[in-house]
């Protein structure tokens, strides 16, 4: 399937997601339901995923874990903040290039309009 059309099915789940549940819930709520509806969609999804660090020769498990990986293709970074940071950008990067994805969504939840709160991430 075309990247492009797994994106913007991940943006409609996201949006219905917002529409039901609104701001302010933890961000696992977000995940949860994002998750359930991605998965309803059709879509492979992987929920807490695991990155490994390759630093030179050595495999560390440093613990890193996307909130969610759609198709192999997109990660997606969910947040429930008062406004994103530069930090979370940082985050979803570095997610993009341990996992060789190209394109990630880093979604803030805790907004009342959910457009306001998405960012579109290419690496």
């Amino acid at each position: 399937m075309n990247i492009e059309i797994i994106f913007r099915k991940v943006l409609d789940c996201a949006f219905e997601v917002h529409t039901q549940l609104g701001p302010g819930l933890l961000e696992s709520a977000y995940e949860e339901c994002l998750y359930y509806e991605l998965m309803q969609s059709g879509l492979t999804v992987y929920k807490q995923k695991a990155l490994p660090l390759v630093y030179k020769d050595i495999h560390l498990d440093a613990g890193y874990r996307v909130d969610l990986m759609v198709e192999n293709k997109i990660i997606v970074e969910i947040k429930s903040v008062e406004s994103l940071a530069d930090i979370h950008m940082a985050q979803i990067l570095t997610y993009l290039k341990l996992s060789g994805c190209k394109l990630g969504l880093l979604a803030n939840f805790n907004v009342s309009h959910l457009k306001d709160g998405i960012k579109r991430v290419i690496m």
